[in-house]
């Protein structure tokens, strides 16, 4: 089966709402995992969300265009709602006979996480839904601005649902667990991690890059305790969970915008901007992200997308 994966909104001017949550976290969040998960199972995967647009509209359109000339079987926009503070629980839209049998198929998996069912809902007018050649759904996962929602939330099992929905199964062979896999194959994650801190351009105690050699020497533990000291988590100078959850944090390249608290992501763009890093995006770090976006080329509208962090981190 060849899929479709619309990682809603995260396209500037096409950004999703604001809550308890930010949408446009949650969307790629989810969506990352979702594609993970399909590719694991055997199945092609597009991902159409583009990397720019001059207006929503433009977005929208652009998300089409890429599904319909990509020759997939299903196309599934990932989406979060947002109302009135007290609204809750997840809905999927359709407009066919069989994007209402996959909709309620990927409806009754997430319901099962604790969700008010909301129902499979006419998305005819729902312009990803109208104008994909192929069968469409459009998920709304829950809302971000619902106590209720945000308290049941959770990215992998929201992920696990859609993939269980749409497939009927989920992966076996999931990744082994970074810590786990230190302990089975300690020169493998050490490799990786000295990879990871050398993309995100972490350097050891003399300002060089890590060498990529699997050894856990001096070199390589004054980096991990150099980037642990940055976002702001125990020192440990080991590649423990705590690490890995924030390198993976910051590899998911949300978006990030002023007055946005984004703990670990923001506090490691400050340190890379050269900004006090206290973790708020703000107005120092706003200045600083635009001059580094006038210096580079792109948009100087302090946001940071796809194409700013493409920039920092490849």
């Amino acid at each position: 089966m060849k899929y479709g994966i619309d990682i809603g909104h995260n396209c500037p001017p096409d950004t999703g709402a604001r809550g308890i949550k930010f949408e446009d976290n949650l969307t790629v969040d989810v969506g990352n995992r979702v594609i993970a998960k399909l590719k694991a199972l055997g199945h092609q995967v597009v991902e159409c969300k583009p990397t720019s647009a001059s207006t929503v509209g433009d977005s929208l359109r652009k998300r089409c265009a890429k599904a319909n000339a990509s020759n997939i079987d299903v196309f599934v926009s990932i989406h979060f709602n947002a109302f009135n503070r007290q609204a809750n629980g997840t809905e999927v839209f359709a407009a066919s006979d069989a994007g209402r049998k996959i909709a309620k198929s990927v409806l009754n998996e997430i319901v099962k996480l604790g969700f008010f069912n909301r129902g499979v809902k006419n998305g005819s007018h729902l312009y990803v839904v109208r104008n994909t050649d192929m069968t469409a759904i459009l998920v709304e996962g829950c809302f971000i601005d619902s106590q209720k929602d945000m308290a049941l939330y959770n990215p992998e099992a929201m992920a696990n649902a859609i993939v269980k929905g749409l497939t009927g199964k989920l992966p076996d062979n999931i990744p082994v667990d970074p810590v786990e896999d230190e302990e089975q194959n300690p020169d493998v994650t050490i490799q990786r991690l000295q990879k990871a801190l050398n993309r995100l351009k972490i350097t050891d105690q003399d300002g060089k890059p890590l060498a990529e050699d699997g050894a856990n020497g001096p070199k390589t533990r004054s980096a991990i305790e150099k980037f642990q000291r940055i976002v702001d988590i125990q020192q440990t100078g080991s590649a423990d969970q705590n690490t890995w959850n924030a390198i993976n944090q910051i590899l998911a390249k949300r978006i990030i915008r002023v007055n946005h608290a984004g703990g670990v992501a923001v506090r490691y763009l400050q340190y890379r901007l050269g900004v006090g890093v206290d973790g708020i995006y703000g107005p120092q770090t706003e200045t600083a992200v635009k001059k580094y976006q006038q210096q580079n080329g792109l948009t100087a509208d302090g946001i940071i997308g796809p194409i700013t962090w493409q920039k920092l981190i490849g």
